[in-house]
């Protein structure tokens, strides 16, 4: 038998593929998640399906690009028939749980076309993307009064609304209570003591959690709210990282000048105050504590697994859902097709005997493939006519299998102040990039293409989407997109299997047509 019988999902929220000591960074040491990759593979050349909280995991989930589950922004709902993580895992025997953040929406208006009450504990499962909610918890906004991360606040600090004014409450110089949503406050301490934080307590329901199942099997979707905004780290870890700490800003001063036109409207939403250097930087005192805070927590999830005797057991994914820009190109948050948005950590611990350890992939590889390899993992087939992603399993375990020549990404930029900025319909708002180890190629409808030659110009300055000289190079690349849309699986409802057994067979069924 394999010996993965758990599978522990790790995701953080808004995490830089290279604000990691193993992918690089010269200063914030993450010896803990490094730790995890010294135990199995190592991608560095991974990248989600969309660099938007929502649409990205849901891809993750579904093992779907966004084309194809049609969940394309926040708030947009998963349709009711897509199958998720927990769709495949649960008739294999795992219990599969959620502790942290989901970002789903469910379709109400399918469950209630089908008479099904939204309401009703018999639909639970369709309501939070097919995980059993153990400890839900989205951040973001103000927890409600009955969740258990509120209750928990409540039992320990004053007032009605302990996570306004502690998890997210700056403490100022002399006490006083500042607003930590405000970035010039992003270098002071939250007012929540760290055993009490997010990534303390979310990482507290996890251990419960695996303690709770004894040997039955499960399956654990651990998604941290952090490194997301609000940027504000607790005590101590929101001054262990001052600006000599941080790497340059990427960015030249010719970007400003004749940029896409979508990149010029995505500086003026809010996060184009990220423009200013003092914003950045700021931002980057918490956004490092926040990761060092993670990687603590890893370490003393990792120790927990160990004394339970679950290290040989459990295959543990550790990735992030999109990055940050952090004033690179110009630009704050996610979305747009850079390095710093698109590409994401991905560890693969695999206690398989036959897993390799301390392995450094740079294969490209993508989001969607992650659920097909923890189903597979644990015995499941994966159905070929609804799953896009491919596993992992072969890399994981030293198979000699061709590597992707190109990976994808989309966004959907109907729901931003940039398609207003640009006087576009929310149905005229589409970006997709495919990407191979060269080269870089964006699809704006309605604009000119990016493309960027990675090999020279790896920091993604130079856009010669209009370029006479690289015209072959678009058309090529232009193609690739293409036959990437023409190859999603649109057919999912249908197996192969069936559709072979009913190929040609109208004759037997009695129906006679164009006979002479």
């Amino acid at each position: 038998m394999a010996a993965v019988r758990n599978l522990l999902f790790i995701m953080c929220d808004q995490l830089r593929y290279d604000y990691l000591s193993c992918m690089g960074h010269p200063t914030l040491k993450t010896p803990h998640i490094d730790a995890l990759a010294g135990r199995g593979v190592l991608f560095r050349n991974a990248f989600c399906a969309s660099a938007v909280c929502g649409p990205s995991r849901m891809s993750f989930y579904t093992g779907r690009s966004m084309r194809s589950h049609g969940s394309t922004w926040n708030g947009a709902p998963l349709p009711i028939d897509e199958l998720t993580l927990g769709d495949y895992l649960r008739p294999l025997g795992l219990k599969v749980a959620v502790a942290g953040k989901l970002h789903f929406t469910p379709d109400v208006a399918g469950m209630t076309r089908l008479g099904l009450d939204p309401a009703s504990p018999d639909t639970l499962l369709l309501r939070q993307c097919g995980f059993e909610p153990y400890d839900l918890y989205e951040g973001h906004v103000r927890p409600p009064d009955d969740s258990a991360y509120m209750r928990y606040l409540k039992a320990r600090y004053p007032g009605d609304d302990p996570w306004s004014d502690h998890v997210v409450g700056a403490e100022g110089p002399d006490g006083q209570a500042l607003d930590g949503w405000l970035i010039r406050n992003a270098h002071l301490p939250a007012r929540v003591a760290e055993p009490d934080s997010e990534t303390a307590y979310t990482t507290d329901r996890a251990m419960a959690f695996i303690r709770e199942q004894g040997d039955k099997p499960w399956c654990l979707h651990l998604s941290y709210i952090k490194p997301h905004w609000p940027y504000l780290a607790p005590a101590p870890y929101h001054a262990m990282y001052p600006p000599e700490t941080h790497l340059p800003i990427a960015r030249q001063i010719h970007e400003t000048r004749d940029a896409h036109p979508v990149v010029a409207a995505y500086r003026k939403n809010d996060e184009g105050s990220f423009e200013r250097e003092d914003v950045a930087t700021n931002a980057k005192i918490a956004y490092m504590g926040l990761i060092k805070q993670l990687d603590d927590h890893i370490g003393r999830l990792t120790r927990f697994l160990a004394e339970a005797g679950r290290l040989d057991d459990t295959m543990i994914v550790f990735t992030s859902d999109h990055g940050d820009f952090l004033g690179d190109h110009w630009l704050g948050e996610k979305e747009i097709f850079y390095e710093q948005a698109v590409r994401i950590p991905l560890i693969v611990v695999d206690p398989d005997p036959f897993g390799q350890r301390g392995i450094v992939d740079d294969r490209l590889v993508e989001a969607i493939d992650v659920l097909p390899t923890l189903v597979e993992a644990v015995g499941g087939k994966v159905p070929a006519h609804i799953v896009e992603g491919t596993s992992l399993l072969p890399h994981l375990r030293g198979g000699d299998v061709a590597a992707k020549d190109a990976v994808f990404s989309e966004l959907d930029y109907g729901f931003r102040r940039a398609r207003q900025v640009l006087g576009r319909q929310p149905g005229e708002c589409q970006g997709m990039m495919v990407r191979t180890e060269r080269w870089k190629y964006v699809e704006w409808p309605g604009y000119a293409p990016q493309l960027f030659d990675l090999e020279n110009d790896p920091g993604e300055y130079q856009d010669l989407g209009a370029d006479p000289a690289k015209a072959r190079i678009r058309r090529e690349m232009k193609d690739r997109l293409f036959d990437w849309m023409t190859t999603r699986k649109l057919r999912a409802r249908l197996t192969d299997a069936e559709v072979e057994a009913r190929t040609d067979t109208h004759r037997a069924r009695g129906i006679h047509i164009g006979i002479w």
